[in-house]
């Protein structure tokens, strides 16, 4: 009779580390990997397509409304009437907004209420379409009261008579936008409001897949969408325009930006090789304006010198506008600072993450990914 192996000893003839992981699949950054199925949006890159449950993104701006999109990840159902109000601040929540520190990034801010509104509520598993409306409909006042407190003012109260966009501009200004500015940021929150498996909606259905709540599922994705890769690009493009200053001087400016190798912001993405239809849909109402701001019509014609200095320095290359060129503007016009674009891009998001949470929860499975080891060889501790 030969002697057992000691308690968690390795057979004898187990394989190496490399053996057992080979002709296994890896893509850094899980690039081109399906990871999951989904019925709320299909971003189709190549051929610059956006559609939300089988719905054209220009449809969806042209002829509805944020609560109205919204509702339709929620429910799959268009209704155009929809309508959904900003939701009061509760007060625990409050108190803890009015204790951050002024210097506090509307990022972390938002994220903090979040998560404080989580914990005032009895979020059970799986989550709910009521839960989704509920916090979608608190984050705005609660960022707006965030901004407001910061400037040394008091929270304004939501006005039940107004949308979600246009209340949360009343509630961060004090004064009930004009039609043209609501119109201009409604469709700048469609837009946002859901692309597929990216790095945010990922982590909320990560979040989500684990039984956790819809308040932490939306913290994580908040927390993700605040790294610079994936929510930091409009501010950039502010930048970018304010160097180009006018238009008489846009073609001079985007030649010297290529010729000394810099990168022109709002151009080129991931995904899309084909004109971001987003970009597209945003352009439509920002032409559609009688009295544009400033911002919108500079940023129209930069595009235009833009796209054809692309064309004639790369011609096989395809680097076409996308969201984040016209989301600069368009915040900007409706008088929005720039460090409140990643948060308000976050607004925007919260009908697709929360549409996400529905999908994961209704169809679960712990996400759960392998990964490559390449650590040392098996090897004995020394004695």
């Amino acid at each position: 009779m030969t002697d057992s192996p000691p308690a968690g000893s390795p057979p004898t003839d187990a394989p190496s580390p490399e053996a057992a992981q080979a002709g296994r699949p890896y893509a850094p950054g899980l690039e081109g990997v399906i990871a999951g199925e989904t019925s709320l949006s299909f971003v189709d890159g190549a051929n610059g397509r956006l559609l939300y449950r089988g719905y054209r993104i220009g449809d969806l701006v042209e002829q509805g409304t944020y609560p109205a999109v919204a509702n339709l990840l929620w429910s799959g159902d268009w209704d155009p009437g929809h309508r959904l109000a900003t939701a009061p601040v509760p007060p625990g929540v409050l108190q803890i907004l009015r204790a951050l520190p002024t210097s506090t990034k509307p990022m972390d801010a938002l994220r903090t209420a979040v998560s404080a509104w989580g914990a005032n509520q009895d979020l059970p598993w799986p989550a709910t379409a009521g839960q989704a409306r509920a916090l979608t409909a608190f984050s705005p006042s609660a960022l707006a009261a965030f901004s407001r407190l910061r400037a040394g003012d008091e929270p304004i109260d939501p006005d039940p008579s107004l949308d979600l966009v246009e209340g949360f501009l009343y509630q961060l200004t004090g004064t009930k936008p004009d039609a043209a500015t609501a119109r201009a940021l409604d469709a700048y929150f469609i837009v946002g409001a859901e692309h597929g498996f990216n790095a945010s909606t990922f982590t909320a259905r990560v979040i989500t897949s684990t039984r956790s709540d819809i308040a932490s599922a939306v913290g994580g994705a908040i927390g993700t969408m605040k790294g610079p890769l994936h929510g930091g690009a409009p501010s950039e493009v502010v930048d970018q325009l304010s160097q180009v200053g006018s238009a008489d001087r846009a073609e001079a400016w985007v030649r010297e930006a290529l010729a000394k190798g810099e990168r022109l912001m709002g151009f080129g993405h991931r995904v899309y090789r084909a004109y971001d239809p987003r970009a597209a849909a945003l352009r439509t109402v920002a032409e559609g304006m009688t009295n544009k701001p400033e911002w919108l019509q500079l940023a129209i014609e930069v595009e235009d010198v833009a796209l054809r200095v692309l064309a004639e320095k790369h011609p096989d290359r395809p680097l076409k506008t996308n969201v984040e060129f016209y989301a600069a503007p368009v915040l900007m016009g409706v008088g929005l600072t720039p460090d409140l674009f990643p948060a308000t891009f976050s607004l925007a998001r919260h009908a697709g993450w929360t549409a996400h949470v529905l999908e994961q929860a209704g169809d679960n499975r712990l996400i759960r990914p392998d990964v490559n080891y390449i650590g040392p060889a098996e090897r004995d501790l020394p004695r």
